[in-house]
């Protein structure tokens, strides 16, 4: 019996000793997995993995916004998140655990929305959509002007600027090149459907065709109620075999000559002659690509083009934006009279 207060000493600090490391497993596990790890003011922030990242650049994402950085990959490596770092964007929450985090980047990879319209170029297109996904502007353009593409689908590096039809777009941000551009291809076959592909053979047209007609619509005039009555003048110079003799061409390749950037106010008559595919003033026929991306609005009015007998069109300068129309070059010459007027009362010469 002298031995029974030793014995129920040593259970007494077995037990204890027992509940003290539980406790050290307890928090350490909670620690780890459960404790809040945040350490930023936002409500929330956003981290972006690229493609085939290690565990260095994830550290360089994640490190500055945690309290802890290394009950975070204690957690990491427990969960084997390390040997899978998944690229895309993550949105991490003030007051998230490390298991809250993991969670994240591993199952929540965030949608972006890409926006495009009013685009001149592609290469201004490429520029801008790489401010929304992964893929920079080069390696953009390049995909866009693959040579296999543009062969399989029937297209060259000035019509494949049609197949991309202005909207807003949900990608992830992890887009590669190559699927940012067969996306916008399933979009383009998708938009031409049966019936569109009907309007469009019933005018002899393709539709990359109209897109590239719809291209020059649109720069003729930014009002929309007006644009088919526009697109049915150029549609009647097309069946005369008369060449287009748009303006929006000829800006298009002083632009071509002197950068992109420069504003033209008016095209001067020596602009007429400027050696290009694309001025429809020395060339017959529609410019091999389209000289903007035409809106849903601009293609619609190419394929329900009003019918009339119009040829000609000048600026109206009472109503800023639309056009006086006429069906003869000498009545046209008369209606042109009034804007010429305009330009010299106003003194703009370029």
């Amino acid at each position: 019996m002298a031995n029974k207060p030793i014995f129920n000493k040593i259970i007494y600090v077995g037990l204890i000793s027992f509940l003290f490391i539980l406790s050290a497993v307890i928090y350490n596990y909670y620690n780890t997995y459960y404790a809040e790890n945040t350490s930023f003011e936002e409500e929330k922030i956003f981290i972006y993995i690229p493609t085939g990242s290690g565990l260095d650049n994830l550290k360089k994402q994640i490190f500055p916004f945690l309290k802890d950085s290394s009950t975070f990959f204690d957690a990491a490596y427990k969960k084997k998140y390390v040997l899978n770092i998944k690229a895309g964007k993550y949105e991490i929450r003030k007051g998230f655990s490390n298991k809250e985090i993991l969670n994240s980047l591993k199952f929540n990879n965030l949608p972006v929305k890409v926006t495009f319209n009013n685009i001149e170029r592609l290469e201004n297109l490429a520029s801008r959509v790489s401010k929304y996904i992964e893929a920079d502007s080069l390696s953009l353009i390049h995909s866009f002007n693959e040579k296999l593409f543009l062969k399989t689908n029937n297209l060259n590096i000035e019509s494949v600027f049609a197949i991309f039809l202005p909207n807003t777009y949900e990608f992830y941000w992890n887009t590669s090149a190559d699927q940012f551009r067969d996306k916008m291809l399933d979009q383009y076959n998708l938009y031409w459907n049966s019936l569109r592909k009907e309007k469009a053979k019933s005018l002899n047209l393709s539709p990359i065709e109209v897109s590239v007609l719809a291209s020059i619509v649109q720069r003729e005039t930014p009002k929309i109620d007006e644009r088919p009555t526009i697109s049915g003048v150029y549609f009647n110079r097309l069946k005369k075999r008369m060449k287009l003799q748009a303006d929006p061409t000829v800006v298009y390749t002083i632009k071509e000559k002197n950068g992109f950037d420069k504003k033209i106010r008016r095209v001067l008559y020596r602009d007429l002659k400027i050696k290009s595919p694309y001025n429809t003033y020395i060339n017959r026929g529609l410019p091999p690509g389209p000289i903007y991306m035409p809106d849903f609005t601009s293609i619609e009015s190419v394929l329900d083009m009003e019918t009339h007998d119009y040829l000609f069109f000048v600026a109206d300068v009472k109503r800023p934006g639309y056009h006086i129309f006429a069906k003869t070059y000498r009545q046209h010459n008369k209606n042109k009279r009034q804007y010429t007027n305009w330009l010299k009362k106003n003194n703009i010469r370029r």
